[in-house]
C-alpha cells in the first residue's frame, strides 16, 4: 500500500488546498491526484524554512524524508511516506502523506497504557537525534497506530536530544527494537543501499553520526535520562 501512496506522492499533480498556520515554518496540505485517485499530504517548501542557527540553512525538508527512510528502514512503520518534490507550487520540498486524526489527541492526552506503546517512538527519536518531539507530532490514526510527525531538526551530528517522551527513562530497550537496531552499522556503510538513500538527504557527517548512535544504543541498551547540561525538552511543549 505505501508503494502506491509513495507513487502518488512522488508524481501524482499538486493542488494546493490549504495552509496550517501554527508552526514557525510555512506547511501547507495539498491534494494529489493521479489517474482518477487522490490523496492529501503535507507540503513544506525549502523556501519557507525559517533559518535556524545550528541547522543548515534549506535543510529541514530534506531531514523529513530521511526520518521516513529510517522508519522504512527498521520496518517500524513510524513515519508517514514522505518524499521530496521539485515541482511543488513553492518549489523544492518534502510532501508527506496526510494522516487524519483528532488533533485533541497527543502525547498529552494519552492514557498511561498508551504511553507504554511509545517504546518505539522513544528509541526512534534517541537514533535520529530529534530536537524537536512535541506532544503534537504525535498522531494516533482511526486504528490507533501511531504516526510520528515534524522531523524537520533530526539528523545533528551533534547530541541535539529534545523530546516530551521521557517516560521510559533508565528502562532497558526491548530486545525486538535492538534486533532492528543491530542491522543498522552495516546498512550504513559506504556503498550500502541505506546509505546511498540516505545521502540524498543528509551528509556523509550526518550519516556517521547516526550509524554512531547506533552502535552506541547497542552498546548501553537503556533509555537515558534527562541530560542536566543541556535543555532536554522541547518548546513550546505541545
Amino acid at each position: 500500500m505505501n508503494e502506491d501512496k509513495n507513487a502518488l506522492l512522488a508524481a501524482g499533480h499538486i493542488e494546493l488546498t490549504g495552509q496550517f498556520v501554527a508552526g514557525s515554518n510555512f506547511t501547507f496540505l495539498v491534494t494529489l491526484s493521479r489517474a482518477g485517485v487522490t490523496l492529501e499530504a503535507v507540503y513544506k517548501p525549502l523556501r519557507g524554512e525559517m533559518p535556524l542557527w545550528d541547522f543548515p540553512e534549506e535543510s529541514l525538508a530534506r531531514r523529513e524524508a530521511a526520518a521516513y527512510v529510517l522508519s522504512e528502514a527498521l520496518g517500524w512503520n513510524l513515519v508517514p511516506p514522505t518524499v521530496i518534490r521539485e515541482d511543488g507550487p513553492f518549489g523544492r520540498g518534502s510532501i508527506q502523506l496526510f494522516i487524519p486524526h483528532d488533533p485533541r489527541r497527543n502525547y498529552f492526552s494519552m492514557e498511561t497504557k498508551e504511553k507504554k506503546r511509545l517504546r518505539p517512538a522513544a528509541a526512534f527519536d534517541l537514533l535520529a537525534n530529534n530536537a524537536d518531539r512535541k506532544g503534537s507530532h504525535i498522531l494516533l490514526d482511526a486504528d490507533d497506530h501511531i504516526w510520528l510527525i515534524d522531523h524537520g531538526l533530526c539528523f545533528h551530528a551533534q547530541p541535539k536530544l529534545r523530546t516530551v517522551i521521557w517516560d521510559f527513562r533508565g528502562e532497558g530497550i526491548p530486545a525486538d527494537l535492538l534486533a532492528d537496531i543491530e542491522k543498522l552499522p552495516s546498512l550504513l556503510e559506504k556503498g550500502a543501499t541505506l546509505r546511498k538513500r540516505l545521502r540524498a538527504y543528509l551528509t556523509s557527517g550526518e550519516i556517521n553520526a547516526l550509524a554512531a548512535r547506533a552502535r552506541h544504543i547497542l552498546r548501553q541498551p537503556v533509555y537515558p535520562q534527562p541530560d542536566p547540561r543541556r535543555r532536554p525538552y522541547p518548546w513550546p511543549l505541545v
